[in-house]
């Protein structure tokens, strides 16, 4: 009787001190899309993006009106001399396209890399909320599938949501 009270007493201290787990997971695309400080970015941004839309349909028309006034031109015009500012005229609209499509390279590279910034910081961010609330593991869920199924007790979504524009709005 000793040997098994002695027994059950030693299970039931190690199953005691076996600590328990905190596992949570938060839907990442959720996380990012509602992040406040994205939703300015994009705001900013689209102001750049419709900036740089004029900017090249400004260029075009211009370049559009000059061809028709070649056109124009071209009839009173020696057909060599006409040929050489066609040729002009073509440079000038290959140039320009250049311009454009490099402007816009730069455009697409500044806000992928804001985005990836933003990504960052969210990914850090979730890190800390996990170790200042006591969670051993946050999982990611997203299309992937990383979490096929979780409880929505364990879904930490909409409070890392809260936290992370709450932070935001205190950094403004």
């Amino acid at each position: 009787m000793k040997k098994i009270l002695s027994v059950l007493s030693v299970v039931l201290v190690l199953t005691s001190c076996q600590e328990q787990q905190k596992i949570a997971f938060v839907d990442n695309n959720k996380v990012v899309t509602e992040f406040q400080k994205k939703k300015d970015f994009e705001k900013r941004f689209q102001v750049k993006i419709d900036n740089f839309s004029k900017k090249a349909d400004s260029l075009d028309k211009a370049i559009q009106m000059e061809a028709q006034l070649f056109q124009t031109k071209s009839a009173t015009m020696s057909k060599k001399k006409a040929e050489a500012e066609y040729q002009l005229l073509i440079q000038k609209k290959q140039m320009q396209d250049y311009q454009i499509s490099v402007e816009e390279q730069n455009l697409k590279a500044e806000g992928q890399k804001q985005i990836d910034t933003l990504v960052k910081e969210v990914r850090a961010f979730v890190k800390d909320y996990g170790k200042k609330n006591a969670y051993t593991y946050i999982l990611g869920a997203n299309d992937a599938g990383s979490v096929l199924y979780g409880s929505e007790a364990n879904d930490i979504t909409q409070s890392v949501i809260e936290a992370l524009n709450s932070k935001y709005k205190k950094e403004d």
